[in-house]
């Protein structure tokens, strides 16, 4: 009962989304819309958030009629430095969602006062511990946009509709985690963008049964993990994935990341308040993950999982730093310029713990390409670092129909095999894309967690056979496919083209028979 009413609500705040989407369609596009749907649901979440911490304290106090909401800015400044040491920002109530939205309609100057509550929020985290996940959080959010209109009268109006619309959403009780109803919308916003915009969406977001797949996977026997990372972490969908597979506060030391694209990476930090993670268990950078890595204090990881960027350009051997970076010289030869995948491999398999799993979507011409990326595929094998590869179903990602592959690496592995999955029809067809099932991961997961032989799906193979096969890790190479051929019975078939010559032959006597007769007609007259 409690699911159908969680799924009752999760639908209610999914046509709320659209609601909005249609009242802001033409003005606002795609991407740029999402931005200002995340930036103000975002807004809304730590005002209540905020409202909440405050009336539960006073509360505790005795204070039962008490409304930060109502209180005046004078006296609420008494409990910034607290608030910001407490809760990483602090938001005076006059500047709290809930009283601008209040004057919205109103105020001709609207986009004047949000753009001065922005500021005034990332100000509040300045020389604190959570300023660096509030620097910069609202950049994407331009108040004066002519996205947003043409004349500031024009853009106040679709900001009060913005306003009014995600006030209008039913998100439930702050206090309340249960639907993760904030989180969950922010979900479908990037699902529902991603599989508009194409590629410009896809590469920033991992669909979430992809997410839970690589999640599993790489917490397979693990009821809590240390720390987990994603080293090109998007919008976070996947580092959020650990806790909701393990469970609630079951990530002990935090989620790590780091991003290259300033809008994503804001996404991301959003993202992780929208999921109620406390600013301090959470540490997400914005630079080059493989020129300029951001966590060399945090590493190890226990938990690695990433959806790295396919086949892009880096500085590779151009830069002559790379092959002495303690991530890539141990394979003695670096990725090409023209292609990074085993780049973001290298730097994974460098920051994972001794007892940690790297669970990693990869492009699946490096599983068998020759050059530099076999010598690092035979440096990976031959030091036993591969656990297990699979073959994914074609068209699971948003803007790609390439049938991509996962590669979880291990550096404490019990034997010196690996396990090779072969998952191509492990999925259902929805509109235009697979998918994957409940059932398909379970199917994935039970059979990566037994590493047994199953005829046409799974083979566990020696090293020397992979060694003897040039180091060659495509899934096709291991696990043959099952024949659908209709099998033919040759006696009987021979026996079917005896009758049908011989049926020929009658038919040939016959209109050689028939022919005779027209000419001994013609003859005759």
């Amino acid at each position: 009962m409690a699911d159908t009413k969680k799924e009752q609500e999760r639908e209610e705040l999914h046509r709320a989304i659209w609601a909005i989407a249609d009242e802001l369609r033409g003005a606002v596009d795609g991407w740029d819309f999402k931005n200002y749907v995340l930036g103000t649901m975002f807004y809304r979440y730590i005002s209540e958030n905020l409202t909440n911490y405050v009336n539960q304290s006073e509360k505790k106090s005795g204070n039962t009629g008490f409304d930060y909401a109502t209180l005046s800015d004078e006296e609420a400044q008494e409990a910034k430095d607290t608030l910001v040491e407490e809760k990483g920002f602090f938001i005076t109530p006059s500047e709290l969602f809930c009283n601008v939205r209040k004057r919205a309609s109103a105020d001709d100057n609207l986009n004047e006062t949000l753009e001065r509550v922005f500021k005034h929020i990332e100000e509040s985290a300045k020389g604190s511990q959570s300023e660096s996940d509030f620097a910069g959080l609202f950049d994407d959010f331009d108040v004066n946009s002519n996205k947003l209109g043409s004349t500031v009268a024009k853009r106040n109006d679709k900001l009060v509709k913005l306003l009014n619309g995600v006030a209008e959403m039913n998100l439930g009780d702050v206090k309340n985690h249960d639907i993760d109803a904030f989180g969950d919308a922010y979900e479908y916003l990037m699902t529902m963008y991603a599989s508009n915009a194409g590629k410009s969406g896809g590469e920033f977001f991992t669909p979430a049964d992809v997410s839970e797949l690589l999640t599993r996977l790489g917490t397979v026997g693990k009821t809590e993990i240390n720390k987990v990372y994603d080293p090109a972490c998007g919008s976070g969908s996947l580092l959020l994935k650990a806790e909701k597979v393990l469970g609630r506060d079951k990530i002990k030391n935090g989620f790590f990341g780091q991003e290259i694209n300033i809008t994503t990476y804001n996404l991301c930090r959003i993202n992780m308040f929208l999921h109620d993670v406390g600013f301090e268990k959470f540490d997400i950078a914005c630079d080059d993950t493989l020129i300029s890595p951001q966590h060399w204090d945090d590493e190890p990881f226990e938990l690695i999982v990433s959806n790295p960027p396919y086949s892009i350009k880096w500085a590779g051997d151009e830069n002559p730093l790379l092959i002495n970076d303690p991530r890539f010289s141990p394979a003695g030869v670096l990725a090409p310029k023209s292609k990074a995948d085993m780049a973001f491999i290298m730097h994974s398999l460098a920051w994972l713990a001794p007892n940690g799993t790297a669970a990693i979507v990869c492009f699946p011409g490096i599983m068998y390409r020759g050059g530099a990326e076999q010598k690092i595929r035979k440096y990976l094998v031959d030091n036993n670092f591969i656990d297990c590869i699979i073959q994914l179903p074609s068209n699971l990602f948003f803007g790609t129909s390439i049938a991509t592959c996962i590669m979880v690496m291990k550096r404490g592995k019990n034997d010196n095999k690996t396990l090779f999955i072969d998952a191509t029809n492990e999925c259902i067809k929805v509109t235009n894309n697979n998918k994957l099932t409940q059932e398909n991961i379970k199917k994935i997961v039970e059979t990566f967690a037994n590493r047994i032989d199953i005829p046409h799906f799974a083979k566990l193979v020696p090293y020397e056979e992979i060694a003897k096969n040039d180091y060659n890790l495509s899934v096709s190479t291991y696990v043959e496919a099952e024949d659908t051929r209709e099998i033919i019975n040759i006696t009987k078939l021979n026996a079917e083209i005896k009758e049908i010559v011989a049926r020929e032959q009658v038919l040939r006597e016959e209109i050689d028979k028939i022919i005779a007769d027209i000419e001994g007609e013609k003859i005759n007259e």
